[in-house]
């Protein structure tokens, strides 16, 4: 089931970024970090193969990727920010969110903000979902753009860098990172039980 979610994705991004060009960047990186589960690592190692096979430009790929990521984060920071406690409070038990998570959240916003906000834009899972606690913490807005920018700068020049050095090969990349999704979905749901 997860391998046909997957390869439907890989096909849906590959269609996109084809036809679209770096307005289809733009816009599968927008939908990946407004919480819509569009693999970043599929989406930017893609674009770094096409620009091994000209194509595209190294530059505008990172941009189209890095400006997606953050009008997405934005979105879901607002989300969280204005919306998100109460919607949490109210809907939460259904995704096994409690009271005590979202005072836990607060404390670590408090604590970590801008910095979990700039970790969280490079590791899988955690990238999709990173603004919504960001805004219930109301971290500032000033210092959550630098470092959602600082953050996905990092991760996109990285992913497009793998899929340029990979070229035809880019798509091997999905069977690695893969196996990152699911220790970070465990270790999410053994934080969520503990």
């Amino acid at each position: 089931m997860i391998e046909t979610l997957l390869t439907f994705l890989t096909n849906l991004v590959i269609n996109i970024i084809s036809t679209l060009g770096y307005p289809g960047i733009f816009l599968l990186m927008l939908l990946q970090s407004a919480a819509i589960p569009i693999p970043s690592e599929v989406t930017m190692p893609f674009s770094g193969f096409l620009v091994s096979e000209g194509r595209f430009v190294f530059v505008w790929v990172v941009v189209a990727g890095v400006l997606g990521n953050l009008v997405g984060a934005l979105i879901t920071y607002y989300l969280g920010r204005f919306g998100g406690r109460p919607l949490i409070e109210r809907f939460g038990k259904y995704v096994l969110i409690s009271e005590r998570d979202l005072e836990i959240t607060d404390k670590f916003f408090k604590k970590f903000g801008a910095i979990a906000v700039f970790f969280g834009r490079m590791m899988p899972i955690v990238s999709t979902f990173i603004s919504i606690p960001a805004g219930i913490a109301k971290v500032k807005l000033s210092k959550f753009i630098i470092y959602t920018l600082a953050g996905a700068l990092v991760w996109n020049i990285f992913l497009t860098t793998i899929g340029f050095q990979l070229g035809e090969n880019w798509e091997n990349l999905r069977g690695v990172f893969q196996k990152f999704d699911w220790v970070i979905f465990v270790l999410l749901i053994v934080g969520a039980s503990w």
